[in-house]
């Protein structure tokens, strides 16, 4: 049987609004295609092998959740999991996530919590929380045409891109990253950090799958991987996310 690994980072400390299922839609759809996706939790102090990983779950939590774990992110895995962005591994990082893989988040209480410096972002937190649907329109390599994902995003940190990111998407509902510049999430190498919570991807399949062909070609190559990833009847799935862009996007 074809399989896949996901590592997924400090489940108890950063896993907050439904931030799980995205997890558990991956290996939904991995499953109807006869793939198994074996999700192994990190925890504080563990010794882990990154390059054995094909992709990598980081969820949101709240302030202290973050103060909890970024110690250890930075001291303990930041050096292999660094090594294993640079051989392609996919990481999707949410919200807190998000936050810690980029320079550093500087809190209300002006606590400074240091990232790990793969995403080239930081965030400060501000007085305003940025609640409320989201959609963002993204182009996906996978994808022949953009994708206009939806979400549910709850922050009050904005996060600003340097030159080493590019934009996962433009926002046209929501705040995106900080409010202020319309950026949507932010995407290095096979890398994608974004506010979107709800869970991201069982409403938006595309973006599921864009994930999983990323790594399926890492593992098996593009050939393969298209061959593996027959298409789904989404028609559910995507009838839900097209009634929400009507209702929000005008």
């Amino acid at each position: 049987m074809t399989r896949l690994r996901l590592a997924q980072l400090y489940p108890d400390q950063m896993n907050i609004y439904g931030d799980r299922g995205n997890v558990i839609a991956l290996q939904q759809r991995c499953a109807w295609r006869g793939i198994e996706l074996i999700a192994e939790p990190i925890h504080v102090g563990q010794q882990v092998d990154w390059l054995s990983y094909d992709l990598a779950f980081f969820g949101g939590g709240q302030d202290s959740g973050q103060a909890l774990i970024a110690a250890d992110f930075l001291h303990q895995q930041s050096n292999g999991l660094r090594a294993a962005v640079a051989a392609d591994l996919v990481l999707l990082a949410i919200c807190g996530g998000y936050q810690l893989l980029g320079h550093y988040f500087l809190t209300h209480t002006e606590e400074q919590l240091p990232g790990v410096g793969i995403l080239d972002v930081h965030t400060v937190a501000g007085k305003q929380r940025m609640i409320g649907n989201i959609v963002i329109e993204a182009q996906l390599s996978t994808q022949p045409a953009p994708v206009r994902l939806v979400g549910f995003e709850n922050h009050s940190g904005r996060t600003y891109h340097g030159s080493g990111v590019q934009s996962l998407g433009r926002v046209l509902k929501g705040y995106g990253d900080n409010g202020s510049d319309n950026k949507g999430g932010a995407v290095y190498r096979n890398v994608f950090g974004c506010y979107l919570h709800g869970s991201l991807l069982p409403k938006n399949p595309q973006f599921a799958d864009h994930l999983l062909h990323l790594a399926l070609t890492r593992r098996y190559g593009a050939a393969r991987a298209t061959e593996l990833l027959p298409p789904l009847d989404d028609a559910v799935e995507r009838n839900a996310q097209q009634t929400m862009v009507q209702r929000l996007v005008q």
